[in-house]
């Protein structure tokens, strides 16, 4: 099939009754899509239940149920509660009836307080002299809609045994209209850390759950600008890995933090 875009599937899916007909196999990772392009289906569909007055997205949390197939997904919604304050939504990505994705977003309107503490800003590393990307038979698919360069740590399969990924990373077609999709596919975007403990590209690896925090309304962040992403293997160990990271504006500001829990599967031997 045609070769979409983030932008034109988000598109197609916000005019649509919540129902992907099928997505092309350059959004695969390994055996399934891109995790950070389900997530962002769950969240353009949960956003069709909130007002204006709910106000922007606060967190998001996600299970990964199963793997995303490419072909037809539907995503079913709740409205879990309309609070004076907080809005609870919820969101089911199936195919054909089986669960895939579970998605829980929280919604919060501003209020005025007295304590009032920004997020330190950093210098970040001159993306002109980051390390290109490795190519390999382990570089899956849906990389090909990102522009993205290494800082030099953090290559999957590069047998450094880093602890810390740093890379910039932007999306080829800005997503204006879809700021908060934005910020879930390039925060998703890094692969495991613990990949960069291995020298072959045969070891299987994806999230099993993600908690992402906006710390910035997305809709106050230009989609068409480089992204840094820190991100940091807290520990590996019996097949699970637990990674923090995050997620920077071209300019220093911290946009928003994530955490996963991932699942790595070594070869038998």
């Amino acid at each position: 099939m045609k070769n979409l875009s983030l932008l034109e599937i988000l598109t197609q899916f916000e005019g649509s009754n919540n129902v992907v007909p099928e997505l092309p196999s350059t959004w695969a990772q390994g055996r399934a899509l891109f995790g950070g392009l389900g997530a962002a289906l769950a969240s353009c569909a949960m956003r069709k239940l909130i007002t204006e007055d709910s106000g922007p997205i606060r967190s998001m949390f996600i299970t990964f149920v199963a793997p995303l197939p490419s072909k037809r997904l539907s995503v079913a919604t709740k409205l879990l509660r309309q609070g004076s304050n907080v809005t609870l939504a919820s969101a089911e990505v199936l195919s054909n009836d089986a669960l895939c994705l579970q998605a829980s977003a929280a919604y919060g309107r501003s209020r005025p307080t007295t304590a009032m503490l920004n997020a330190n800003d950093i210098n970040l590393p001159p993306r002109q002299k980051s390390v290109p990307p490795t190519r390999n038979a382990g570089v899956p698919d849906f990389l090909s809609h990102f522009s993205f360069d290494w800082s030099g740590n953090g290559i999957p399969f590069s047998g450094q045994q880093d602890r810390d990924l740093g890379i910039w990373v932007r999306h080829k077609n800005p997503l204006d209209r879809f700021p908060v999709e934005s910020i879930l596919s390039i925060a998703d975007f890094p692969p495991p850390i613990v990949l960069a403990h291995y020298n072959k590209p045969n070891v299987p690896a994806s999230s099993l759950t993600w908690a992402i925090d906006f710390v910035i309304p997305p809709d106050q962040i230009r989609t068409n600008i480089w992204f840094y992403l820190d991100y940091e293997l807290d520990q590996a160990r019996e097949g699970y890995s637990q990674q923090s990271g995050r997620i920077y504006t071209e300019d220093g500001r911290l946009c928003a933090l994530s955490r996963q829990c991932m699942v790595y599967f070594e070869p038998k031997v």
